[in-house]
């Protein structure tokens, strides 16, 4: 059974794992090094969560912790999604072992819902254009607006 739960400070190493495995790159590649982590165009994604504009999903799987959906607002000109100072900046990891069994869908809806609840009305990410998450943005009401650096910046309206 798929439940959801607010991403709290306490969260904030298990944080730092979603972010690495949203780092997707198209295969043949792994992973990329854990030290990309402390990079600050990365870093700024997860360090010290909590802030009052932080927006984060859990997804827990009959109670696991399978993954999660986080938006953090960002000033304008600060990160590869950067659209505005109002346009929160969107990462999602699901855990390998929850991949590719409906999860994707159902936990970016609810980050969404959380987006609009919280007073934001439209939400950004960037995806690798091989990525095949794409399609599930997509879907969720995300658009291609421009490409950056070789990746897709996608808005979704949210309110």
């Amino acid at each position: 059974m798929l439940r959801f739960r607010p991403l709290t400070t306490s969260d904030q190493d298990q944080l730092w794992h979603w972010l690495h495995v949203a780092l997707w790159d198209p295969p043949p590649a792994a992973l990329r090094p854990v030290e990309v982590l402390r990079s600050p165009g990365v870093r700024i994604y997860a360090e010290a969560w909590g802030r009052p504009s932080d927006v984060g999903v859990v997804a827990q799987v009959s109670g696991i912790d399978a993954g999660a959906c986080w938006l953090r607002l960002l000033p304008a000109g600060t990160g590869l999604a950067s659209v505005d100072a109002d346009t929160p900046q969107l990462g999602i990891a699901l855990e390998p072992a929850f991949q590719h069994q409906g999860h994707g869908r159902p936990l970016l809806r609810e980050a969404l819902d959380a987006a609009a609840r919280t007073g934001y009305r439209q939400v950004s990410l960037t995806v690798h254009p091989e990525n095949p998450a794409r399609h599930l943005y997509a879907r969720c009401g995300f658009v291609e607006v421009e490409r950056r650096n070789g990746y897709a910046l996608m808005v979704a309206r949210v309110a």
